[in-house]
């Protein structure tokens, strides 16, 4: 629920006057489909509101303000001074320093990825807009601007593993959990959620994704918690303990991911993270067997053999399905070379599965052709809204593929590009136009992580989802003629 700022004390008055912001006590947002028109930046960025630290402000796009530090999330107002500070009360300056402060110890408490200056600053500003995102109950906004102030189960994942590998892991849990609580009876999950709790009823299907990207979350908090407390026993053992509190979770998702398989092995039709249409795609198919692997692993790590099994046996066929229907025809967003490449041929390989030469070849051809002249890429050959207009997650999703397959370079220019298209507030927004504006809404929740992601991937390998054993496919295996990945689509 979005309303105005109804008490604001003196110091406030004059930046709210200036900035006409909104103070938001706990929504989301999502993207809406582009049309052929460029679309207008809707958001500057997001700020907090010194005096409650939990408040939001929504800093309108063109908007001449800027944070109090880099390593704040403090705005301060045009004379430099910081907000509230210019004021006589002295609560007010107190609520600004220590609000300052409390940013600069949550960065602190983890690490900032980046391989220069550039790309350090922005995964700052990216974990700090993260950290006023993620709403005491462990709701993910999805960016902050009407349509999209909800919590998407997809977004939130990424977002839980994004703050887990930079050391933010309390905060990854409180997401995990919330997702638990809203979890349907069935394993799915609805497409999204108002911030406060419960779905969202406009008519929208279930994105089944969601049922492969949370337990690859849990998976992916569970290795890092791990490998980050291998020296404190009593640390391990509460990651334990969180673990098989989660359990229910993971296993009721991977249930869902059971059932949809079709005889073939593929998922039914579904909404991928297009948000476009019903449709079998690789969207769908990808996730869903990241989270049969990941939930194997769990349940193994658990004690759990029969489960572990069933779990290992549904991927290794869901594998089998997603080689023959798409592997053999280039790794396309449709099955049976039906359509042109799409970003999510990266939701195979690392860290969500294993690399490979036909795989990497595919995203190799998928990156290129979906390049935009101006840089960043669009979502894919298909994409049914402005094709001018570049994305910025999938951008930083081929940016976290060719960090962890090795292409440094190809890497390092996607995050570089990103770095450069951020708003004048350093929010990493939803889209970029050709003419090389930040549009939409700024921040989005999803780029962040996702970004969070590529740059911790340069500086070491992330956790890949194991493959049970006998459950990865050949790259021939099903294909009546040679992979026309291999064979130089």
């Amino acid at each position: 629920m979005v309303r105005r700022l109804v008490r604001l004390t003196a110091a406030w008055a004059l930046l709210a006057a200036i900035l006409a912001a909104v103070l938001v006590t706990g929504a989301g947002v999502r993207r809406v489909m582009p049309t052929s028109r460029a679309p207008a930046l809707l958001t500057e960025g997001i700020a907090a509101d010194p005096c409650a630290p939990q408040n939001v402000i929504i800093v309108p796009a063109h908007r001449d303000v800027h944070y109090d530090g880099d390593d704040s999330s403090v705005l301060s107002t045009g004379s430099g001074q910081a907000a509230g500070s210019g004021d006589r009360s002295a609560t007010a300056g107190g609520c600004t320093s220590g609000a300052a402060a409390a940013s600069r110890r949550w960065l602190a408490a983890g690490s900032v990825p980046g391989m220069n200056p550039a790309t350090r600053s922005m995964a700052q500003r990216a974990l700090l807009d993260l950290h006023l995102s993620t709403r005491p109950n462990g709701a993910v906004v999805a960016g902050w601007y009407p349509g999209w102030q909800y919590a998407w189960p997809r977004d939130s994942s990424w977002v839980a593993v994004a703050l887990t590998v930079t050391g933010h892991d309390a905060d990854a849990v409180r997401v995990l959990t919330f997702l638990q609580q809203e979890q349907s009876h069935n394993g799915t999950w609805a497409a999204r959620y108002q911030p406060g709790g419960g779905p969202v009823r406009d008519g929208r299907p279930v994105e089944l994704d969601a049922v492969g990207w949370v337990p690859w979350a849990v998976w992916s908090w569970y290795q890092a918690s791990q490998a980050s407390q291998a020296s404190q026993a009593s640390n391990r053992g509460w990651a334990r303990q969180e673990l098989s509190r989660l359990w229910p979770m993971v296993s009721a998702a991977a249930g869902a991911a059971h059932r949809s398989l079709s005889p073939g092995g593929l998922p039914a039709a579904a909404t991928d993270y297009w948000e476009h249409g019903t449709q079998v795609t690789l969207g769908t198919a990808a996730p869903l067997l990241t989270g049969l692997r990941a939930a194997s692993d769990i349940a193994s790590a658990l004690g759990r053999a029969q489960s572990a099994q069933r779990w290992a046996d549904d991927a290794a066929r869901l594998a089998r399905a997603i080689q023959a229907s798409f592997g053999c025809y280039g790794f396309n967003r449709l099955p049976d070379d039906s359509s042109g490449p799409d970003a999510s041929v990266t939701f195979l390989g690392p860290p969500f599965g294993p690399g490979g030469t036909a795989l990497e070849h595919a995203e190799e051809v998928a990156e290129r052709g979906l390049t935009l002249p101006g840089g960043g890429l669009q979502p894919g050959a298909d994409w049914p809204g402005n094709t001018t207009t570049a994305w910025t997650a999938e951008t930083a999703f081929f940016a976290l593929f060719d960090a962890s397959t090795g292409e440094n370079s190809r890497a390092a220019a996607l995050l570089s590009w990103l770095a450069a298209h951020r708003t004048p507030l350093g929010a990493l927004p939803e889209q970029v136009t050709a003419a090389g504006q930040p549009a939409s809404v700024a921040p989005l929740a999803w780029t962040d992580a996702a970004v969070l992601l590529a740059l911790s991937a340069q500086a070491h390998p992330l956790p890949v989802t194991p493959v049970p054993p006998g459950g990865q496919p050949t790259a021939t295996d099903g294909c009546l003629l040679p992979p026309l990945s291999v064979v130089g689509r």
